[in-house]
């Protein structure tokens, strides 16, 4: 691994969100002498497109790699230290390249929101992992880096204010501006299809416990009507995004030795107002859900403009509740659309940060959140335009 050529390769570098993997690499650390990538794909042509268009250097290598072509992988693992991979649905196009990851012992990140496949994954996987010395990185962009890290940051706060990590967190989004992704759409279709084939995995997509194996904590908030929440005086709808959000906290917890408590609860919500005004608004959230996976949702490869993704945004809250009801409260704001925009910043800086920042995490399955702490935080904010603070 030390002879490695390259520190990462942008596996997908043609698709919509490699090359904004891609050209933040190669815009961001142009001078960094220290970082060697290169970008991988079908097809030589396409990536020396790219490559022009998002104005890389001309001499950044370009690796031709399949998923359908094994050796093509191996071939391409042979030169890194780890892969950031941009291909997705993962359950679709992702087995060939995580399992040669995981064979050769280089380190894996991807985007990856699909629950029941990460955790087939981590069963499948996880003892060779450990044993080859991979580093496996499952969601590393707006599913679920903010909410995990905002999770950890209110907890921070809630063991300096109470003493102890509250068991209950709530995780509100407050404003989103920005587009679903196609692959995002395309993932939980695939999602879908694949449970209409096998309704066993029901089972693990219901389970806010899916991706903490041997472990089932205390019973959870579905998060699927809109409900009034007296203590932030605002109706709240359903998250389309809990659903892999939560399950990556719980993993996160986990991983981190319980931190947060074994009988730790938490939820995610969308904050609409007050009043009728925020009941009407919840209801609307509701159905606006239900059209985002459905016939008309944006493709894979399909996105939003780069003028739509510097102008969007996100603002999110969490609110830690101790026993008596005393309450901190943090917030996580980021300056980019969240689905492509700041996703691709923080990809990026997850596997440079598990690079250079955290060498010493040992290999196996992670969450970035707990791989990467409190240091993941400090280059999120550095580098990738996010903000944690506590609020009053």
């Amino acid at each position: 691994m030390s002879s490695s050529k390259f520190d990462i390769v942008v596996y997908g570098a043609t698709g919509f969100t490699g090359q904004l993997v891609a050209e933040y690499l190669a815009t961001h650390y142009k001078d960094d002498r220290e970082l060697k990538w290169a970008m991988a794909g079908r097809s030589k042509d396409k990536l020396a497109s790219v490559r022009d268009a998002i104005g890389a250097a001309v001499d950044t290598p370009l690796i031709v790699a399949d998923a359908s072509d094994v050796a093509s992988l191996k071939a391409m693992l042979a030169q890194t230290k780890s892969v950031i991979s941009t291909v997705g649905p993962y359950q679709l196009y992702g087995n060939e390249l995580l399992a040669a990851c995981v064979e050769a012992g280089v380190d894996y990140l991807d985007l990856c929101g699909e629950p029941v496949w990460m955790r087939q994954m981590i069963d499948k996987h996880e003892a060779a992992a450990k044993a080859s010395g991979a580093r496996i990185l499952f969601s590393c962009g707006f599913d679920s880096v903010p909410f995990e890290l905002g999770t950890f940051f209110v907890q921070a706060e809630a063991r300096r204010v109470f003493g102890a990590p509250a068991s209950r967190v709530k995780g509100r989004v407050r404003d989103m501006r920005g587009t679903l992704s196609g692959g995002t759409a395309a993932s939980a279709k695939a999602t879908f299809d694949a449970i209409s084939k096998d309704l066993s995995l029901v089972a693990i997509l219901n389970n806010p416990f899916a991706l903490t194996p041997g472990f089932e904590g205390a019973k959870q908030p579905r998060g699927n009507r809109p409900i009034y929440e007296e203590d932030l005086q605002s109706w709240a709808a359903p998250f389309m995004m809990a659903l892999i959000n939560t399950r990556n906290v719980h993993r996160s917890n986990m991983l981190m030795g319980y931190r947060y408590g074994k009988d730790f609860v938490y939820d995610e919500m969308v904050l609409t107002g007050p009043g009728e005004k925020g009941e009407a608004n919840a209801k609307r959230v509701m159905a606006a859900n239900a059209e985002k996976t459905g016939p008309n949702a944006p493709k894979p490869g399909e996105g939003p403009s780069k003028e739509e993704r510097e102008n969007g945004l996100y603002d999110l809250l969490y609110v830690a509740v101790a026993p008596d009801g005393r309450q901190v409260r943090a917030a996580v704001k980021g300056d980019r659309d969240p689905g492509y925009g700041s996703t691709s910043k923080m990809i990026s800086e997850c596997a440079i940060c598990l690079l250079r920042d955290a060498p010493e995490v040992p290999a196996g399955f992670w969450t970035p959140g707990a791989a990467m702490q409190a240091r993941l935080i400090k280059r999120l904010v550095d580098h990738a335009g996010l903000t944690f603070a506590v609020e009053k």
